[in-house]
């Protein structure tokens, strides 16, 4: 997905079967710890950057770059020194 709004977005979210939909805002520096979700999750980093570890293979993500992560899968967030704003897309 390479839209450039929020709405366009949601619109091609909810065409690939996503259902909820954020805009999540992080802090400089913060680290989320490994973790998992109940939901497969599709996101696409809108300000800011972070490295993303999942499964043991950290890549870092920037402004315009997107992942998607399935649900159950572990994975963990360090954010860099001006945080981040994702967009993010579930599929519950």
């Amino acid at each position: 997905m390479t839209e450039t709004t929020f709405e366009a977005y949601v619109a091609a979210a909810k065409a690939a079967g996503f259902d909820e939909f954020l805009v999540r805002e992080w802090a400089p520096g913060q680290v989320t710890g490994e973790h998992t979700h109940p939901f497969d999750a599709t996101l696409r980093v809108v300000r800011g950057n972070f490295l993303f570890d999942c499964g043991g293979t950290a890549r870092e993500l920037a402004v315009g770059d997107g992942c998607d992560v399935a649900r159950g899968v572990f994975h963990a967030e360090t954010y860099g020194p001006e945080g981040a704003t994702l967009w993010v897309a579930r599929r519950n």
